[in-house]
Order: C-alpha cells, then structure tokens, then sequence
C-alpha cells in the first residue's frame, strides 16, 4: 500500500493506554471494507461516533478539497441517509485468521 493511503495513529491515541481502535475502513476493489470492534454497551453511542467522524471528515474536505464545510457535512449525510432508505448493505464476514496467527 502506498505510503500516500497510510495514516498514523495520533500521539494523544498512542499515549493512552485505555484507548480502543473501534473501526478500520478501506476502500478497496469498489466497495468498503472494514474490520470493526462493538466496544460500545449502546449501540447508540456508535452512531454519534459516525456523526463526530462525518463532521470530522467535512472539515477534511474543507482543508483538502476547497469544499465548502456544512455543503460536504449534508452530503455526508445524504450518503448515509440513501444508503439507509436502500436497505441493501449486507455485511460479508471473511474467515477467521489462522491459528496461531496476530490479527
């Protein structure tokens, strides 16, 4: 993977030694691909999670693409709203690593 698609893990992440990683997301032969971890009790808490990232990643647009912030964070969202209004995300489990194997 080119070193352009690789991101780093933030100093305060790394210095905290009760952080959880929840979510990893790729794109990846068009269509997403992730590997997730349910740390949450309530669910309920994921979706704000998304909301926090949609709004983080408005701003991303902003800084990296000229996008104007609140025009992207609507779009965002009208991403997220099609596909829930389409009802067709599956999820596909790959298989279980190896034994003996670091995941």
């Amino acid at each position: 993977m080119s070193e352009d698609f690789l991101m780093k893990t933030p100093d305060s992440v790394a210095a905290d030694p009760e952080a959880i990683e929840l979510l990893r997301m790729w794109w990846s032969k068009d269509e997403p691909v992730m590997s997730v971890k349910p740390a949450f009790s309530d669910p309920g808490q994921f979706g704000r999670l998304l909301v926090i990232a949609a709004r983080h990643m408005a701003h991303g647009y902003r800084v990296r693409h000229g996008h104007d912030e609140k025009t992207a964070y609507n779009l965002i969202l009208k991403g997220m709203s099609d596909a829930i209004r389409a009802d067709d995300v599956r999820t596909v489990a790959e298989p279980d690593a190896k034994p003996g194997s670091v995941q």
